[in-house]
Order: C-alpha cells, then structure tokens, then sequence
C-alpha cells in the first residue's frame, strides 16, 4: 500500500484524475477527515470538496507510473 496527499483547485482537476486512476486495476480510496470516498468517484472526490488536502491509499505494491502521472496534484 502507499500513500500521497493531493489537492485540486478546479472540478476539471478532479474529472482529469478520475480519468487518469481509472485506467489502473488495483483499489484507490480518498480519505479528509472521517470521510472515504474510492479515489475512481467523481461525485465522491467532489464531495471531499476543493482546495483540501486529501490522503489518497493505493492499494498496490508497485504504483511509481501512477504517481508519476498524478504528481501534478501532489499537496
């Protein structure tokens, strides 16, 4: 499992992200506060709500391609 803290600043942020972690197989959850949404929701990320750190959990051994293509949100 690893872990990154993201951000967005904009809904087409967020629709480019799901976009992007939905391409991979493994699970994602997205967790603010007591709230966890699974990271491949539109709806749910929108409703962790924008201009928040939020802990993203990728459950996979191997994610550096996804990290890569995700850095530009890192927080």
């Amino acid at each position: 499992m690893n872990e990154m803290k993201v951000t967005f600043k904009s809904p087409d942020e967020i629709l480019e992200f799901v976009n992007t972690v939905s391409k991979y197989e493994f699970d994602m959850d997205m967790r603010r506060g007591r709230a966890v949404v699974d990271a491949k929701s539109i709806l749910g990320i929108m409703n962790l709500g924008l201009n928040n750190v939020i802990e993203l959990k990728m459950y996979a051994d191997d994610c550096a391609e996804l990290q890569e293509k995700i850095a530009k949100y890192a927080a």
